[in-house]
């Protein structure tokens, strides 16, 4: 079993990594304690991951015919190419690093299913655009609404928390459901695993990463791309959550960081471009490019080597 530390060193960066996207913007903007939050991301990753995980196995599991050393080699390059990123503090995708991972090593042992991964690389283009147009479009509608029936600033300050507190309770859930494939989903594939006991140790291991690594990144995405205000930041994770979950009913397991990303750009074009910081856009651009890439070769370079 020694084989599945990789995945367990997977979805640690994953959690470290990407429960940024959950409550990062409640957390900068001071709405909501780091420690609530990082206790909340916990909980609801474990739920969604056993309750709707599997949707996204196949995805990630018939992309190519790995053998159980492939598949740890896969979860390794994974892992190293996320902890590399999360380290820099730059939100970026542990699908993309894990399909890349697959590809590289199946670039060696050969791809099963080329129509599966123009799929899923469809779908990462279009998450931060989903997240990007439904964010715009929630700050109008439910803008309206606050401005049209809730006079009392009292009454809107306690709206906003607990609305804020649900939205991320949310994503944490869309998190697990969608994500936890990726930390996981190449045992199931290769038969180390039950589904199961996939969703289990995947979810756990996310889990421990949010709860101890997760302050750095969580930091860029709420406070570094565009300043938000605590009804901006409610708008940023609900429009994420949705985007995401919606892609879990799909079976595709897509980038959290890209959508919560490109919430805050629809949040940006609300403001104005301007207030939009294109240094920290262009620094997250590279690692969402350098991801996939350096996880595939590196995974590439392992499989070649174990082979010899």
């Amino acid at each position: 079993m020694w084989k599945l530390i990789s995945g367990i060193f997977l979805g640690w960066t994953l959690g470290s990594n990407d429960s940024a996207n959950v409550f990062g913007t409640a957390v900068a903007a001071k709405i909501v304690k780091y420690r609530t939050a990082i206790l909340l991301t916990s909980l609801f990753v474990v739920l969604g991951a056993v309750l709707e995980g599997e949707k996204c196995f196949a995805a990630v599991g018939e992309l190519s015919a790995l053998s159980p050393r492939g598949a740890f080699t896969a979860a390794l390059a994974a892992g190293i190419s996320m902890f590399i990123v999360t380290y820099l503090a730059i939100p970026s995708s542990t699908s993309q690093a894990i399909i890349g991972a697959i590809v590289g090593a199946g670039m060696v042992s050969g791809i099963q299913e080329f129509s599966r991964l123009y799929t899923i690389v469809a779908c990462w283009v279009l998450t931060p655009i989903g997240g990007m147009i439904l964010s715009f479009l929630l700050y109008h509608l439910i803008g309206f609404f606050i401005a049209a029936y809730i006079r009392s600033p009292q009454m809107r300050s306690h709206i906003f928390f607990w609305g804020l507190i649900f939205a991320g309770c949310l994503g944490a859930y869309a998190l697990g459901s969608n994500n936890v494939a990726n930390v996981t989903g190449v045992y199931v594939g290769a038969g180390l695993l039950t589904p199961f006991e996939g969703l289990l140790i995947g979810s756990l291991s996310i889990a421990t990463g949010a709860l101890t690594y997760s302050k750095g990144v969580m930091m860029t995405v709420g406070r570094d791309i565009t300043p938000l205000d605590e009804y901006a930041a409610l708008i940023t994770v609900l429009s994420g959550a949705i985007t995401v979950e919606l892609f879990t009913q799909v079976g595709v397991p897509v980038s959290s960081s890209q959508a919560i990303v490109g919430g805050v750009a629809g949040i940006g074009l609300v403001k104005g471009v301007r207030t939009v910081s294109r240094r920290t856009l262009m620094k997250i651009l590279i690692g969402w490019i350098s991801t996939p890439l350096s996880a595939g070769i590196v995974s590439y370079v392992l499989v070649k080597i174990f082979q010899g």
